[in-house]
């Protein structure tokens, strides 16, 4: 086994083996599971709650795992001394990123597959289909948690865990209010805040290019134009973000 497939699957058996991530997981059940008690009081139509819940429910509760597992792994392999056994083999600091990362996607892809089984099993129940909407934005979702992680890896590359993660936070936030803080920005009687503005703007990940669940909820139909410019601009910003993260770990000195 290669040394890239190799810390692939250790990074996913770390992940499967952490507790935080069970409860996670485990409360992202209770939440799709408990969609069905509001569906029944709900006076909207019951299909459109179940899919507003559930989906909203798999972003909030994977979105909160992609930013602990991105900023906290490289700082408990630096806190366990384990990076040392890593760096000492002839193994690359890219490989060690790039390994890891794909190891925290797999992790990620497994639930998200759990949770939209569950989300199926759900509307079957009630007799509605898995829409084709419902399967673009559970496959954005997956694009976007990709794009957080690699921020998070790039914020953890130089910075501790609780910083990386406030971090990543931040930006989480800020990236699904960027098309705001343009307008604002536009808006502004001042063309130094304006710039400011554009800067954030275009330096911030436009998460919201990734959601789909108003499209999925309102049965709004998604052109497979839009879809694949968003997916590609996410691709490019997660290969950024992700260089970043090789660049400054590899300047970065263990002792």
């Amino acid at each position: 086994m290669n040394a890239f497939a190799a810390l692939t699957l250790n990074g996913f058996r770390e992940a499967r083996r952490n507790r935080v991530t069970l409860l996670i997981a485990g409360f992202a059940l209770v939440l799709l599971l408990c969609s069905t008690l509001l569906a029944d009081v709900s006076i909207a139509s019951i299909e459109r709650v179940l899919v507003d819940m559930g989906l909203s429910g798999m972003s909030l509760m994977l979105v909160v795992l992609a930013i602990f597992l991105s900023t906290s792994q490289l700082g408990r392999e630096i806190e366990r001394r384990t990076i040392f056994m890593i760096v000492s083999k002839p193994v690359s600091r890219a490989t060690f990123i790039l390994g890891r990362m794909a190891g925290n996607m797999l992790t990620l892809a497994v639930l998200l597959l759990a949770m939209a089984a569950i989300f199926w099993v759900e509307l079957a129940l009630f007799g509605y289909p898995m829409r084709a909407q419902y399967g673009v934005a559970i496959a954005a979702l997956y694009v976007e948690l990709a794009v957080l992680s690699s921020v998070g890896f790039a914020m953890s590359s130089f910075a501790g865990p609780i910083v990386s993660a406030m971090v990543t936070a931040g930006v989480y936030l800020a990236g699904h209010l960027s098309g705001d803080i343009y307008r604002l920005g536009e808006s502004a009687q001042s063309a130094f805040l304006t710039a400011i503005a554009k800067g954030v703007y275009y330096l911030l990940p436009n998460l919201d290019r990734l959601n789909f669940r108003p499209h999925a909820t309102y049965l709004i139909d998604i052109s497979g134009a839009d879809l694949g410019l968003s997916v590609l601009y996410a691709i490019a910003y997660a290969g950024i973000m992700l260089s970043l993260s090789v660049l400054f770990f590899a300047r970065r000195d263990f002792k």
